[in-house]
């Protein structure tokens, strides 16, 4: 009996990646693995029509992780206007099976997967067997995740907390928050610690006076199609010395501490706290800094059950991907 094949794929804000896997070749082993730019397609139809135009293999299933909120197997993207209807899919395609995932929830089936060479341990901790897990995932939007035991074994479960009120923990932060009521944007915590949130970070700084925007930054930004890549890599080139691009970074990691904080101590997640998405592994430095995990662990009166809970950055660029062919191939094999 020939092996079922599944389509797993990736689809956030920017890029969409997609693969076919099988489950005696694993989640490691992709077939046709390849990475597109949403913004040359006007659906997820166009792009998955040009990709198996372009791949014709014979397969029984999909599985999508998705940045957006899933309902009845249909998702609207977030920040992409694509709508998806598994059902739909499935029924085009004539397949066994077509599931769709919230991004996050895709992420955290990758956690309990993801060798220990593809982890940045910030903290061991003392991990509780069978505990919650927390998994927060700043990218292009902020998402955000856990898991629970069910007696068996892990359930992940995706939440829109990354759409929550932003809550300020100390002086610039709350004029952060005036900054952006100025401005008529909502705080949310997106908006303040994802790569759509940077550059409202930069232009608070720079416009309140924190900090000043040298001649030769602000020529890069005016060039660049994307401003937090610019943030990013001037704040860590040590030759640049640009101070507004490290406070920048420096309120991205305190916000998004304190905000790893709060959804690890909502789910108690004694299990682990996992930061994914395409930010932290560009940030690495900082992360490493006490200042990091003090903005984890600053929960009155909690800060020693919070101390104790194991932080790590997940490093695998396909982490979303690979847990959805995990989802998808349990799915396809029952």
């Amino acid at each position: 009996m020939s092996t079922k094949l599944l389509l797993a794929g990736d689809i956030g804000a920017t890029n969409t990646r997609l693969a076919f896997y099988s489950a005696d070749k694993g989640l490691f082993l992709p077939r046709y693995e390849t990475t597109h730019e949403n913004k040359n397609f006007n659906s997820f139809d166009d792009l998955l029509e040009t990709y198996l135009k372009q791949h014709q293999v014979d397969f029984s299933g999909i599985c999508l992780g998705i940045a957006g909120p899933v309902v009845n197997n249909k998702v609207n993207i977030t920040n992409l206007d694509w709508f998806i209807d598994g059902d739909e899919l499935k029924q085009k395609h004539n397949l066994q099976g077509v599931w769709l995932l919230n991004d996050l929830k895709a992420l955290s089936y990758a956690v309990l997967n993801l060798p220990d060479k593809e982890l940045e341990v910030i903290r061991t901790g003392a991990k509780v067997d069978e505990a919650p897990i927390a998994v927060i995932a700043p990218g292009t939007g902020l998402g955000e995740g856990f898991l629970i035991w069910d007696g068996d074994k892990y359930q992940a479960v995706s939440t829109e907390g990354g759409h929550t009120d932003f809550g300020p923990t100390n002086d610039i932060q709350e004029n952060l928050v005036k900054y952006m009521h100025k401005k008529g944007i909502r705080a949310s915590y997106e908006r303040v610690c994802a790569g759509i949130g940077i550059p409202n970070l930069y232009r608070f700084l720079r416009d309140e006076g924190y900090a000043e925007e040298p001649d030769w930054l602000r020529d890069e930004i005016a060039r660049a199609e994307d401003m937090p890549p610019v943030i990013f890599d001037a704040a860590i080139d040590g030759k640049k010395d640009c101070m507004i691009c490290k406070m920048t970074v420096d309120l991205f990691v305190d916000i998004l501490g304190a905000e790893a904080g709060n959804l690890a101590l909502k789910t108690l997640a004694q299990g682990g706290i996992f930061i994914g998405g395409g930010i932290p592994p560009k940030i690495l430095p900082w992360l490493k800094k006490e200042a990091f995990l003090n903005a984890i662990d600053n929960k009155d009166p909690h800060q020693e059950l919070m101390s104790q809970m194991p932080v790590k950055v997940i490093l695998n660029p396909t982490a979303n991907l690979i847990g959805a062919v995990f989802y998808g191939l349990q799915e396809l094999n029952k």
